[in-house]
């Protein structure tokens, strides 16, 4: 996708698929709920919310459920997702993606045409590359030289 294709309709129909996922966080522990929605390339969407354990190693992050549930159906090519999060849920602060999560990312997505779109709310937001929070990332182009 480039980023004149990233409309703002399609921003804010990303943010408000993620912050209708926040309610299903599981976060006992640390009561930072963040969820997040994933556009595939063939248009589908993808949510995920994250997911507490108490012994914090299973912790799932939303961003790496929603990567999940789309690769465990077949679907590995994506062009953005939006990322919403907070303590309790409220939306005070922009959430950006763990560096797991990035990683994550660098796997399934182009560097220069993934978008990750950051909100508090579906008229303040802000756009990153993949690449411009993750430089130089390892992918799997690496392992193919």
């Amino acid at each position: 996708m480039r980023r004149e294709e990233l409309t703002e309709e399609i921003c804010k129909n990303l943010i408000e698929r993620a912050i209708e996922t926040l309610p299903y966080a599981y976060t006992p522990y640390s009561h930072f709920k963040v969820a997040a929605a994933l556009l595939a390339e063939n248009g589908k969407i993808y949510t995920g919310c994250n997911i507490e354990n108490a012994s914090y190693t299973p912790t799932s992050c939303a961003e790496r459920t929603a990567f999940f549930k789309a690769v465990s159906e077949g679907i590995c090519h994506f062009d953005a997702i939006a990322i919403v999060g907070g303590k309790e849920g409220v939306l005070e602060q922009f959430c950006p993606p763990c560096g797991v999560c990035r990683q994550v990312m660098a796997e399934f997505c182009h560097p220069k045409k993934f978008f990750i779109i950051l909100a508090r709310s579906k008229e303040e937001f802000q756009i990153y590359t993949l690449e411009e929070i993750l430089p130089f990332g390892f992918s799997p182009e690496n392992l193919s030289n």
